[in-house]
């Protein structure tokens, strides 16, 4: 049995894994719902943007499940048990400092890539693409913009006076919205997405770092434990 204060460190551990199952829970739901919000623009993003959330959700399912392995080796002061956690956790901190140098250094990536999915894209729009029509259709209609940079990218493609119908609220799509029409959205969806992207960036970068410092209270609390159960042992 361990004794002393680190009876308290025992139960703080046990505390600490009990938030740390919910923490896995919450960076599982964060990467979920950017993955969605991705998946919606999944024509603009290069595949290598929207493995970002999906490392999150596997990151999420990893750390509930190290949560087990920490609870159990809290309660029954398991040395084997409270030392893998350790492990597995700091092994998990690697892994997040890694992703997050990378995400940092293609921070500035975001704004080129999305200039060239959009040029591709928009060409593609008139040729019956279903996929890029349905992605740039949401797009300008959830984030109410029109053209990469403005309405007139859309005429310099089709040489005339005729926009997406999602460029103006509430028309059908008949040819109705036009460049001319008074009640069209205005703004760059280069810029929108762009804002966007950023947005979501940040909300996984402060996750991340939450977690990160957590992860390293957790692993102090569990050398603790792990020390004074290894005492007990060679005392016995």
């Amino acid at each position: 049995m361990v004794s002393g204060g680190m009876t308290c460190i025992k139960y703080l551990l046990f505390c600490f894994n009990l938030l740390f199952a919910v923490s896995g829970i919450a960076i599982l739901t964060v990467g979920a719902v950017i993955h969605t919000a991705y998946h919606h623009y999944s024509q603009f993003v290069d595949p290598s943007f929207e493995s970002a959330p999906i490392f999150f959700i596997i990151v999420g399912v990893i750390v509930f499940v190290v949560a087990f392995f920490g609870c159990c080796g809290a309660v029954r002061e398991n040395h084997c048990m409270v030392i893998t956690f350790s492990v597995l956790i700091l092994l998990i901190f690697g892994l997040e400092v890694v992703v997050g140098i990378a995400g940092y250094i293609r921070r500035n990536e975001v704004k080129s890539m999305l200039e060239s999915r959009f040029n591709e894209s928009m060409y593609a729009y008139y040729q019956n693409q279903t996929d890029v029509q349905r992605s740039w259709n949401i797009l300008q209609h959830e984030l109410k913009c029109c053209g990469m940079n403005g309405p007139s990218d859309w005429t310099n493609i089709t040489h005339n006076d005729t926009l997406p119908h999602t460029c103006c609220p509430n028309t059908l799509n008949n040819g109705s919205c036009k460049i001319s029409t008074i009640n069209k959205y205005q703004d760059s969806c280069l810029e929108k997405l762009k804002d966007v992207i950023e947005r979501y960036g940040s909300l996984i970068g402060g996750v991340g770092i939450g977690i990160a410092l957590v992860q390293i209270i957790g692993v102090i609390f569990a050398c603790c434990l792990a020390r004074s159960i290894r005492k007990e042992y060679e005392t016995v």
